[in-house]
């Protein structure tokens, strides 16, 4: 008897991570035969910088980067949270930028995302799951461990987003902007081959300083542009 716990609990562990195996082998089969990754545009992410001539004859002068007009210009479209007119203090402390991590506790303190379950986990169904050669393994879970295999399937696959602030430059008001990125350390999956890739993205206006003709500097005011910043990631194909 004293042994029985130990053992009880050693096969437990291997029955569950054996099916956290299979699980995680079907959702990889499955969610790459649906295709679950978002398509283009979202995969060309972030913006690359543009290639300009550095030729200061170019920039706005001192009158047209009055910020009052210019705020005035944007409006509603002026989001604080993602475009600052100076650079951030959070540039300063974090110059390579931040992670974000949402998760929140449990009622048992247990750490798990704070965003909607994605549909295809929580649609997943444990009863029987289909493998490579077409057979299905049925399997005699409780509704309560089901749960917790989501969850921890869920938190297994979660991609954070890394928010970095970067400056555009003097010809783009405001010339700060929070870009966000997916975080890379690896595959998200097991088994490995699936990383982390965008899924949703936002799009933020600002202006942009532009001449119809660059070489005699004729024409010149600011017009308004959108920039795709990424607001979510996904662990893809």
């Amino acid at each position: 008897m004293v042994l029985g716990a130990p053992l009880q609990q050693c096969g437990a562990a291997l029955v569950a991570h054996i099916l956290l195996f299979l699980v995680l082998l079907n959702c990889r089969l499955t969610w790459g035969a649906r295709n679950w990754m978002r398509p283009v545009p979202s995969h060309d992410l972030p913006v690359l910088d543009l290639i300009e001539p550095k030729d200061k004859r170019y920039d706005p002068k001192p009158e047209d980067l009055s910020p009052r007009p210019l705020r005035e210009r944007l409006d509603r479209d002026f989001d604080k949270q993602f475009m600052s007119e100076t650079r951030p203090l959070e540039s300063i402390l974090h110059p390579n930028g931040t992670v974000e991590f949402s998760f929140k506790r449990t009622k048992r303190g247990k750490l798990i995302p704070s965003s909607k379950m994605p549909k295809e986990i929580r649609h997943l169904r444990l009863h029987a799951l289909k493998l490579p050669d077409g057979s299905r393994f049925r399997m005699k879970v409780g509704k309560k461990m089901r749960r917790k295999f989501k969850q921890m399937l869920w938190a297994y696959t979660y991609c954070p987003v890394a928010y970095r602030w970067k400056d555009l430059g003097l010809r783009f008001w405001p010339r700060w902007i929070k870009e966000g990125s997916c975080l890379t350390l690896g595959s998200c999956s097991f088994p490995s081959g699936m990383s982390c890739k965008p899924h949703r993205f936002v799009r933020k206006t600002v202006l942009r300083w532009h001449c119809q003709d660059w070489s005699k500097k004729k024409h010149c005011k600011w017009i308004p542009v959108n920039i795709p910043i990424i607001t979510e990631c996904s662990c893809s194909c």
